[in-house]
């Protein structure tokens, strides 16, 4: 398993929003059907992950701090959730978390356990390292119509825009049934500590190959 690197934050980013970062990780397969351990794995996440919980979760401090980061970037918590509050209300839904894939359900694992913010890319349609950027006037996200509004925060590789940075990946970037590698990437904000997203990074990398630890 690789191991976790430091993407980079533009310039007028980085002074804005000092706590920004992104850190990211390349396991050596793609996605697939989840075996019998990890859909057994979320069960019982959903057996531990109670309403009472779900309903205090925006009050614990990862999940606070996203919901603060969201605000100062302009985005209502409340209507655009942060994944973890996401999840928490499709198990309250569902009553309890459904297996899609097997990195769907690595990314669930790990972002229910961390509360931190993940995302997935194919590896071998990102070019060089991904970062954190503002877009520039008339760029677009591939696949979506029309041109994104600048200044809009994407997760980007050295070529163009590989995602929103909470939101809609591009159009062939993310991890399809061919995919021989991922990319997964986790987003950093003030009040996040470092800790917690080494560990998210970790806990999806587990599951993807095979739920293996760190040495």
């Amino acid at each position: 398993m690789s191991s976790t690197e430091l993407g980079w934050v533009a310039a007028e980013l980085r002074e804005e929003f000092p706590g920004l970062a992104l850190h990211h990780l390349t396991v050596q397969r793609g996605s697939g059907r989840s075996t019998r351990e990890v859909k057994q794995r979320l069960r019982t996440l959903s057996d531990r992950f109670s309403g009472a919980q779900a309903i205090n979760l925006r009050h614990q401090p990862i999940p606070w701090a996203y919901r603060v980061f969201y605000r100062h970037i302009g985005l209502d918590p409340d209507q655009q959730r942060t994944p973890v509050e996401e999840l928490a209300l499709e198990r309250m839904k569902h009553g309890g978390f459904r297996s899609r894939s097997l990195l769907d359900d690595a990314l669930i694992i790990a972002t229910v356990e961390s509360s931190v913010a993940l995302r997935a890319f194919d590896a071998d349609r990102v070019s060089g390292r991904p970062g954190i950027r503002p877009t520039e006037p008339g760029e677009e996200l591939e696949g979506r119509p029309g041109g994104l509004p600048a200044g809009t925060l994407v997760i980007a590789d050295e070529l163009r825009p590989l995602s929103l940075l909470f939101g809609a990946l591009a159009a062939g970037r993310g991890v399809r049934p061919r995919s021989s590698r991922t990319m997964l990437a986790a987003i950093q904000v003030t009040g996040v500590p470092g800790i917690a997203v080494e560990e998210a990074l970790w806990l999806a990398a587990g599951v993807l190959e095979g739920d293996q630890r760190r040495d």
